[in-house]
Formats: C-alpha cells, sequence, structure tokens
C-alpha cells in the first residue's frame, strides 16, 4: 500500500498520509514522497486545490521514532533528516502554488502537525488531538520547524507547545491560532472549502499565496555555525536515553547531558 496516496476529483486533488498501525506516522520514505508529490501537484495547472488528510481516521502521529536508529542515530545522519528530508517535504507543502486544505482527524501531532501548519487552511473534528511533545524524547525542533510554528502561532504560544509537550484538544488548538475551524464532519467540509476556493480564479489564488509569504515578516537566515550548532543536541545523552525510553515504553531519565 502506497504511505502517500493521492486522487485527483476534477481540479481537486487529495493527499493522503497512510502508516496503518502507526497512526500514520511518517517514516523517511513518507517524507521523500511528500516532497516528490508536492512538486508534481504543484506543476498541475489544471488543479486549484490539495486537501491533505490522513487515513483511518487519524492526521499523523508525527515522524515514526521506530526508525530513528537506523536513519537518524547519528549527528550527520540527524542534520540531513530534518535539513533535507524534513525540510524539503515542508517546503514542497508551503511553496505548492495551489491553495491547501489540511482535513484533521484524530492525532496530529509532532511531524503531522507540521505538515497540517504548512497548508493554508485547517478544519479539523471536535475530538482531534494536537502538540509537539518531544521534550519526552531528548530534542529541541529544529530551527526550520520551528520557523514555521513561529509564524504562525507567534513566540509565546509556540514555547508553551514545545516547552511543557502537552496534547491538547482541538478546541484551546483553535483559541491558540492554529485551526481555522472546527466541524462535526472535517471531510465534508473540507471538501466544500475546495469547491469554494475552485471556483474562485486561480491566478488570483496563486497570487495571493505567493504576496502572502513576499510580504511575511523576514527572518535572517541563521549562520552555518549556527544551524550546526542546533543539531548539537545528537551528541547528548539524553537524546539517547529519550529515544530509548519511547521504544522501551517508559518514562525518560534526563540528566542533562
Amino acid at each position: 500500500m502506497e504511505k502517500i496516496r493521492v486522487s485527483k476529483d476534477g481540479v481537486i486533488a487529495t493527499v493522503t498520509l497512510s502508516n496503518p498501525g502507526k497512526l500514520n506516522a511518517i517514516d523517511i520514505s513518507m517524507w521523500h514522497g511528500l516532497a516528490d508529490t508536492f512538486r508534481q501537484l504543484s506543476s498541475d495547472d489544471a488543479l486549484r486545490c490539495v486537501i491533505v488528510t490522513g487515513a483511518g481516521g487519524n492526521f499523523a502521529a508525527g515522524a515514526d521514532i521506530e526508525e530513528f536508529t537506523s536513519v537518524r542515530s547519528n549527528y550527520e545522519q540527524g542534520y540531513a533528516y530534518h535539513t533535507k528530508s524534513i525540510a524539503e517535504a515542508l517546503d514542497a507543502i508551503a511553496a505548492c502554488i495551489h491553495p491547501t486544505v489540511a482535513a484533521i482527524e484524530g492525532v496530529c501531532v509532532g511531524g503531522g502537525l507540521e505538515i497540517a501548519s504548512c497548508c493554508d487552511l485547517r478544519i479539523a473534528a471536535p475530538d482531534s488531538r494536537f502538540g509537539i511533545p518531544i521534550n519526552r524524547l531528548g530534542f529541541p525542533l529544529a530551527p526550520g520547524e520551528l520557523q514555521g510554528l513561529l509564524q504562525l502561532v507567534g513566540k509565546a504560544t509556540a514555547l508553551e507547545i514545545l516547552l511543557e509537550g502537552r496534547v491538547f484538544g482541538a478546541a484551546e488548538a483553535k483559541e491558540k491560532g492554529l485551526l481555522h475551524r472546527i466541524v462535526d464532519h472535517v471531510q465534508d467540509d473540507a471538501r466544500r472549502a475546495a469547491e469554494r476556493i475552485a471556483q474562485g480564479a486561480p491566478l488570483a489564488a496563486r497570487m495571493n499565496k505567493q504576496l502572502a509569504r513576499r510580504l511575511s515578516p523576514p527572518v535572517p537566515p541563521l549562520s552555518d555555525e549556527e544551524l550546526r550548532a542546533a543539531f548539537s543536541f545528537f551528541h547528548s545523552d539524553d537524546y539517547r536515553e529519550g529515544v530509548r525510553a519511547f521504544l522501551e515504553k517508559r518514562t525518560p531519565d534526563f540528566k542533562g547531558k
């Protein structure tokens, strides 16, 4: 089964995250698949909107931590994982020329929330859940990923989400600015939103996206030294302990080393 499924109905495409048995946790092949998929969709001038959703009643439960020991077990692997695999996927979603709508059900945490945050509209079910609980895993949010969260909710809320690491409900997510609306029938509402978008002038929609991105407050890029330092946690005992504890289903014992 394809883990990144794409279907098209007229001028609307739907991208479905599917990793059965893992709440659609995103493995490295899915990150690469998302980047390729959105580049292809962006080059299709016939489209007018893209819906992003998850299979089986969940959006996505973050990155697939079970593969961390093989795909990001050291500094160089981890650096590439975030600055290439994840960054290219998120950039492709955010840069898609077509308006995007995230239809969120169930779990939407970690990398799943990052994917949803790159979409233009976010519509969620009342019982959906959100958060970025990576403080329990012993690592911070990568700079590029943090920048996206900061642009969406601001410094105060971004720090609350990251420092506490809570998983919270849809009502609180909307209050924090993560969601546009909460509805009982997510897929139906997302489809109606996509149809409204598709009825508008596509060139105008694309220009609105382009200008909104261009006119957002610019952030000076990190120096290479700053970027490298941001991933120094891969050398820490706490990172190794966090991943081991997750895989062993126990509470981590962090030492600050």
